[in-house]
């Protein structure tokens, strides 16, 4: 075992796929001074259990940037290490069974583009042509992204390990952290079973960890744990090792080739929590035991989809236990209440998708004081004191895990541990006529129904013509079209390669090769 440094300028805990991309990145920038500690093995947290699917496509244009980063990477990390990753651009499929799912795919076609992402809109049996094995009675279109793919998460990391030690990063296994050192308000150090090291700056990637160890220094990072399971097939006739990755959001589901059979998960609108009272001490590369009832309410949606399904062994119904956050979207970026305190966790089951970008943006971050780009989605300060409270991070982060397929719809709000903060003015708002939405915590008021015509006081969600007045149909933003609304949400950011931008060494390496 490499002895354990008395300083280093960086340490990073956590060995999964986001803190061995973290390492990797800072090696890759010059910063060698950087010690990542595991309190197990790599990979023996969330990592070894992911289903690996590599899919870009995402509401956020910053974030699908992001995601095309990890895809860019992943296709070359295995020649530049020596280490095979698993990595396959198989493509990826995306479906739409209703018109409002096709007009969210198409803005999402139009989002990939302006940033030169391939992407092609198909008919119902041009995606059968890809993807024999389904139906498609009620199919609308499909999305193709033919850079998507899928990979080996534990060797992905294994592969970024090696990376960065051949950088100069030092990496031990077996070094659980006992405690963050800070005095006066500053990072001096963490102390580990096996002795102190000083350092400068920390980054948590410790995964469904990085709550509870956060919160001994201040830092509110709000996340929990919920099961998620996903099924592993036998070999199915048709299955063919160049299948794409398709997601059936109308019916829950996503699928993956594996060894001439299928991998096929889903996101249930009733999700359970795990490890409410505390992650047991020594769990690691450890599974949670299936539970085959819960998860029998994909099963009608899958087999009207692949009906191959019907009659396929079952190799194993895996139930592995993620961190998951309340509005769906990872966590990143240095914590506002502790100086040169990083946190890269929370990744919603899409972890492998986000490791290389997010790993990059981090070590950037860490490096230069600022991201490569616009992350505000992502950005740990979009969460306030408000959110400290357990009940409500796990009331909400449920409703978001349950609406991780659902449309989203411009302006929607969500509605779990609602009410939390109100004026002396809420009964009086709420008695004319007031819909409510929530910005920090506290509720506001985003438009007035008219009661003495009947109007329901409740918003009615399209992806109709927005910023209308006077009368039509209901708006984009869920308002009604007679009700002048925050346009906010439409603002555009300028991409990161624009003029005037900062350059992004990371980016910059992977544009010119």
């Amino acid at each position: 075992m490499t002895e354990l440094p008395r300083s280093a300028r960086v340490v990073i805990i956590g060995g999964g796929i986001v803190g061995c991309s973290v390492a990797y990145h800072l090696g890759q920038l010059g910063l060698t001074d950087t010690l990542l500690v595991e309190r197990k093995k790599l990979t023996s947290g969330t990592t070894f259990h992911a289903a690996g699917l590599v899919g870009q496509l995402r509401t956020s244009a910053s974030i699908t940037q992001l995601l095309g980063y990890s895809v860019a990477l992943y296709r070359k990390l295995a020649t530049e290490t020596g280490l095979q990753t698993g990595w396959k651009m198989n493509g990826g499929l995306r479906l739409a069974c209703t018109a409002d799912r096709w007009t969210e795919v198409r803005r999402q076609a139009t989002t990939a583009h302006s940033f030169g992402l391939e992407m092609h809109l198909l008919t119902p049996r041009e995606a059968q042509d890809l993807w024999p094995l389904m139906t498609i009675d009620d199919l609308v279109g499909a999305a193709y992204l033919p850079t998507d793919g899928q990979a080996n998460p534990s060797d992905i990391t294994q592969s970024l390990a090696k990376g960065a030690r051949m950088a100069g990063v030092t990496i031990l296994e077996d070094t659980p952290v006992t405690r963050i050192l800070v005095e006066d308000g500053r990072i001096r150090g963490v102390e580990t079973a096996h002795g102190t090291v000083a350092c400068e700056k920390v980054v948590c990637c410790a995964g469904q960890w990085t709550r509870a160890l956060a919160a001994t220094v201040g830092v509110n990072v709000p996340l929990v744990a919920v099961e998620h399971q996903y099924m592993v097939t036998d070999r199915i006739d048709g299955v063919t090792a160049d299948l794409p990755t398709l997601r059936d959001p109308d019916r829950l589901t996503y699928w993956k080739e594996e060894v001439g059979g299928l991998v096929w998960g889903g996101y249930e609108p009733n999700p359970k929590p795990w490890a409410v009272n505390g992650i047991p001490h020594e769990f690691h590369f450890e599974l949670l035991t299936s539970d085959w009832d819960h998860y029998g309410q994909f099963m009608e949606n899958a087999m009207h989809r692949v009906p191959a399904l019907r009659t396929a062994g079952v190799k194993q119904l895996i139930n592995g236990p993620e961190s998951f956050t309340p509005d769906g979207n990872f966590i990143l970026g240095e914590a506002p209440e502790l100086r040169n305190f990083f946190v890269g966790a929370g990744f919603n089951a899409f972890g492998i998708a986000s490791g290389g970008g997010a790993g990059m943006a981090l070590a950037e971050w860490v490096a230069r004081a600022e991201p490569p780009f616009d992350l505000w989605p992502v950005d740990i300060r979009r969460f306030a004191g408000t959110h400290r409270a357990t009940d409500w991070v796990r009331s909400r982060t449920l409703e978001a895990y349950g609406r991780h397929y659902s449309i989203a719809w411009p302006g929607e709000e969500m509605r779990s541990a609602r009410p939390g903060l109100t004026s002396p003015l809420y009964p009086l708002l709420q008695a004319a006529g007031a819909v409510f939405g929530e910005k920090l915590g506290w509720e506001r008021p985003n438009w007035f129904a008219d009661l003495s015509q009947g109007e329901i006081a409740e918003d009615r969600h399209s992806f109709g013509a927005a910023g209308l007045v006077g009368g039509g149909p209901a708006r984009a933003s869920g308002r009604p079209a007679g009700r002048r609304a925050d346009r906010s949400d439409l603002v555009r950011k300028v991409p990161p390669d624009r003029p005037g931008c900062r350059r992004s060494p990371c980016l910059d390496r992977f544009r010119a090769g």
